[in-house]
């Protein structure tokens, strides 16, 4: 079974991803750590190492410049930068035995050590801005907006059928929001709690589940939950189907079945589900030239095709639907950046309350690199996808990293504003056992999160 699995793993697309994946991180974890390494150095910190991911026992590289080892460790799981006198991720205690030293973190005054423990989100905060801002000064910005859906969304997951959704529905607004662009409605309606519909002209209300992302989750199914409606447009043919012995061809594009006209892909599904065995007329259009073929729908009520899917960039390239497109001079990319940033920043936010809330089930969906690697394009290498995921991975990166978690840097913050608050510095032995339990939560959420990817623990299965 295990080698049938391997077997149906598309490794050139996985290595594909796998590459995007680490080079982001990289970049990320790089700019992360020259966050705390570069105040340090100012303050007249000694800066012991600076590592690429962790090196538990051994280094893949390494070479020492000055006082500082550079190196790359083979675990990567992050990076660091080891600052004389600090208790961190090294666990250094023989260190932490001697007297202070003046070129040690802990002899420096509190406001020094909180700029060097906030550098790194500064830069991950800073770096997502600007990195929104050259997105938007290259590649503009282009949104498909919800008035060119005349007719309707088409529902990809049935999962969203509970819900009360149709295909054809015009959704208006969620939590009373009125939703402008399509290209947010997905994470909208996984965070909200009701939206306001058109069908067939009449408005209605629909609730929207609180736990709509455990029921994603348990399907097995991802974050494509609705889609523009799109022609019925063949696009790969089933092998030894009825539908390829009686001539049906990749681009045929069917605009009925029987005596019922056919606009969209999601209309072909109701015309069939009762008509297992039975045989019936496909009219196509093929090559700009109309015929009808005669096919036989297979027990599972298909016909025995796979459809052709485009992208939304495919659907603007083709006419399909009406897009907005807005470019931005360099000067008036950066605002537009920070605005960018700020509304990912804000969506994040509350996916992250959903995880928090058991009630939503949200945690069943936690997910590791896997997940994370499966966000990259799969079959080509495209930059302005790379560094769009990357930026919202910097967004993500200095929101958890401010969490007021003993071994983040949230914690080592919040230990840094009590003293500067009360003048009291916290016990070593404190901040060193603080530290051992905060790493222990990090790897257990992190080996939950890798294993959900893999194993599927806690969704059911």
């Amino acid at each position: 079974m295990f080698a049938q699995v391997l077997l149906a793993i598309n490794w050139s697309s996985v290595g594909l991803q796998a590459g995007q994946l680490i080079l982001s991180l990289s970049i990320l974890v790089i700019l992360h750590e020259l966050g705390h390494f570069i105040p340090a150095k100012i303050f007249g910190c000694r800066v012991e190492k600076f590592y690429l991911f962790f090196d538990p026992w051994f280094s893949l590289a390494k070479k020492k410049i000055g006082e500082t080892i550079y190196g790359i460790g083979w675990l990567p799981l992050g990076g660091y930068v080891k600052i004389a006198g600090m208790v961190d991720e090294s666990m250094d205690k023989e260190q932490l035995k001697q007297p202070a030293q003046p070129w040690e973190f802990r002899s420096k005054p509190a406001w020094q050590r909180l700029i060097i423990m906030v550098g790194g989100v500064t830069v991950n905060v800073l770096l997502a801005f600007f990195i929104y801002a050259m997105i938007l000064f290259k590649w503009g910005e282009t949104k498909l907006p919800m008035s060119s859906l005349n007719n309707g969304i088409w529902i990809v997951d049935t999962v969203i059928n509970e819900i009360g959704l149709n295909n054809g529905d015009r959704i208006i607004s969620v939590n009373d929001e009125k939703v402008q662009y399509f290209d947010n409605i997905n994470s909208s309606l996984m965070l909200g709690d009701h939206m306001d519909i058109m069908r067939d002209g009449q408005p209605m209300r629909l609730a929207i589940p609180v736990n709509i992302i455990e029921k994603i989750v348990e399907k097995g199914k991802r974050s494509i939950l609705l889609m523009p409606r799109v022609p019925c447009i063949v696009g790969e043919v089933g092998a030894g189907t009825a539908a390829e012995k009686n001539g049906l061809l990749a681009n045929d594009k069917i605009v009925g079945i029987d005596s019922f006209k056919v606009d969209f892909f999601d209309q072909v599904k109701p015309l069939i589900a009762h008509k297992a065995g039975d045989s019936v007329q496909l009219h196509i259009i093929r090559n700009g030239q109309s015929l009808v073929l005669n096919s036989v729908i297979n027990p599972d009520t298909s016909i025995g095709f796979f459809p052709l899917v485009p992208s939304l960039a495919e659907m603007k390239d083709q006419g399909l639907y009406t897009f907005e497109t807005k470019n931005f001079s360099f000067l008036a990319s950066f605002p537009a950046g920070v605005k960018k940033a700020g509304e990912k920043l804000s969506s994040y936010v509350s996916q992250f309350k959903k995880i928090l809330n058991p009630s939503t089930g949200a945690y069943k969906g936690l997910g590791g690199f896997k997940s994370m690697g499966s966000i990259f394009p799969k079959y080509e290498w495209d930059w302005e996808a790379f560094w769009n995921i990357t930026a919202f991975f910097s967004i993500a990166l200095a929101f958890m990293n401010l969490l007021p978690i003993p071994a983040l840097d949230g914690g080592h913050v919040l230990f840094t504003i009590y003293e500067m608050a009360t003048g009291r510095k916290p016990n070593e032995k404190f901040l060193e056992y603080a530290q051992i339990v905060g790493m222990a939560l990090l790897f257990g959420l992190m080996i939950y999160a890798n294993a959900n990817d893999w194993l599927g623990w806690g969704r059911g299965r």
